[in-house]
């Protein structure tokens, strides 16, 4: 049912916990799965040095996190926001159609993520 990333990075998942002060917080949940997806970011010069995730939820939805978080580290805002759950999927080697939500999760997670950055920055601006 699940490909051997999927398992992978559902045994053993890359980036779990939280980041004390972070630069960009976002959280998203599906209330029809039950699954909650929290993203941490740590961010310098525009490029993402540190990311987080908390997730509650099946196999795929700690997978989709685990994989998503690996994709954008170390990469510039602009190309983790390119990330797309389209993309998750593909480096997990595919997920069962019905826990495709999942991967939408994880995109919009980092979406949310980016965007609380993105504001903060420009209220620290505006002050």
């Amino acid at each position: 049912m699940y490909s051997e990333k999927v398992m992978d990075h559902f045994i053993n998942p890359r980036n779990v916990g939280e980041i004390s002060e972070p630069d960009g917080v976002g959280e998203v949940g599906n209330a029809r799965c039950g699954d909650i997806m929290k993203v941490f970011l740590r961010i310098e010069d525009n490029v993402i040095v540190d990311v987080k995730f908390k997730t509650f939820g099946c196999a795929a939805a700690i997978a989709t996190s685990s994989m998503a978080t690996e994709l954008i580290k170390g990469k510039s805002v602009d190309e983790a926001l390119a990330v797309t759950n389209k993309s998750v999927t593909e480096a997990l080697d595919g997920l069962p159609p019905v826990k495709l939500h999942c991967s939408v999760l994880a995109e919009e997670a980092i979406q949310k993520a980016i965007e609380d950055f993105k504001e903060k920055q420009e209220t620290k601006v505006g002050a």
